[in-house]
Parts: structure tokens; sequence; C-alpha cells
């Protein structure tokens, strides 16, 4: 009996032990991974982007192939179901006739209908503006897409074999642009599709910290005037746009 309490004792504890490597182990490690990370994000921080579609060159879609690259945006090369975070749009202005091409990409609205329509909260928008999608929680239905009036979410149909860690996706969910947000929480202050548009030398996209008067977003917008997209819904977009 008393051998058979005393197995019992080692036995409880051993497992003891082996619980508390097992718990220790992964905070550590954890916590090495995560240190860029370890800022929280604030409303101190406002994200915005400012397009001048005056400088966006026709034919150009640098942007577009940015975006596809950082986000792993690979589908079955069928544009009537793959995802398209950016995407490039002609317009005409009916009174002048003046023929612009801009990108188009989710506006980051400050009252964004995609998540007042969300059934599971998937749709959220941080407190630094950047509206995202958690794939998690996410469950396919598509309200945000019937409600968002820019029609800058995609839905993802495809059968997902490469992706990659920094942008995970989700068959049967919806996503969209989310500024980056992976460059963005690790110290980056730009975004693939400006990165890309200043190296073909337009610079028509400007990121940065509307709270930051020196950031190059608040340098655009000084240097002339600029719009928000259908400003009669009141949607207060992050996104707006010079030249039109």
């Amino acid at each position: 009996m008393n051998k058979n309490n005393l197995t019992r004792r080692d036995f409880l504890i051993k497992s003891a032990s082996l619980m508390t490597v097992v718990y220790i182990i992964p905070d550590l490690v954890s916590k090495t991974e995560a240190k860029p990370l370890d800022e929280k994000v604030s409303s101190k921080t406002k994200w915005a982007m400012n397009i001048d579609v005056d400088k966006c060159t026709k034919g150009c879609t640098a942007c577009v192939e940015a975006c596809i690259e950082e986000n792993g945006l690979y589908g079955m090369d069928r544009p009537e179901t793959d995802s398209q975070w950016i995407r490039k749009l002609t317009l005409k202005d009916i009174k002048t006739e003046k023929i612009v091409e801009l990108p188009m990409l989710c506006q980051h609205c400050e009252n964004p209908p995609c998540c007042d329509v969300c059934p599971t909260g998937a749709s959220f928008r941080r407190e630094d503006g950047i509206v995202m999608v958690n794939q998690h929680t996410c469950i396919g239905c598509r309200y945000c897409m019937m409600a968002c009036p820019f029609k800058a979410r995609s839905f993802v149909h495809e059968n997902l074999t490469e992706q990659l860690t920094s942008a995970p996706r989700g068959k049967g969910c919806v996503e969209s642009c989310n500024f980056c947000a992976n460059r963005i929480d690790h110290g980056s202050d730009m975004t693939a599709c400006e990165e890309a548009c200043q190296k073909e030398g337009h610079k028509a996209i400007t990121f940065g910290d509307l709270s930051n008067p020196k950031s190059r977003v608040n340098e655009s917008l000084a240097s002339k005037p600029s719009r928000r997209l259908r400003s009669d819904l009141k949607l207060k977009q992050r996104v707006t746009y010079s030249g039109i």
C-alpha cells in the first residue's frame, strides 16, 4: 500500500513538473517573438491614405501587383473569384469630361457599414482606424459585401494551397485591404501599394498618421485639396482623393 501511494505521489509530482515546463516554455517564446508588437493599438494613431489621381498613371498596376504579392492573393486565375484588395477604376466627370484612373480599396470608414451589418462581429474597426475581418469568426454571409458602397470586399471561393504566415486567409471568408496591418504592427509606416507607387516614381499614394503633423499623408493633404468618395453617406473614410 505504501509503495503504491509513493508511486502515485511521485507520478503527480513528475506530472506537475512537466506541466510547468509545458506552460513556461511557450510563454517565454511568445514574449520573445511578440516583442515588436508589445505596443497596443491606440486611438492616438490615426492611419489614413490620400491618393492623387493626377499622378496615377494610366495602365500602371504597380499598386495592385504589390498588394497581391504582399498578401499572397493567389487564387485560381479567375478574375470573377480571385480576391482583389485594390483595383484600378476609370472615372469620367460628366460635367468636365475629365477622365481619371484611381486605385479603389477599402476606404477604412470611421462609420463602417460593413461592421454595422456583420452578425458575428467579424468585421471590426481598430482603435487606430484600420477596418479588418476576423477570419476565425467570419461565417461567409457576405452581408458586409452588400453593405459596402465601394465594393471593396472579396469573398474567397477557391481552395487556398499557398498562404503567407504574415497574411493568413480562409476559404469561405470575406477579406479586404487592411492597410498592410502586419507591416504597420511591426513598426512600418508605409503600405505595400505606397512603396510600389513610389518606386515607379509616381508618388500618387501617400500613407501615414493623421496625428503626426509631419507625416507624408498630412503633407499631401496640405499640398492639394482632397475629398472623400460619396461624402453624402457620411462614412468619414480615412481614404481621400485629390484631383477629382
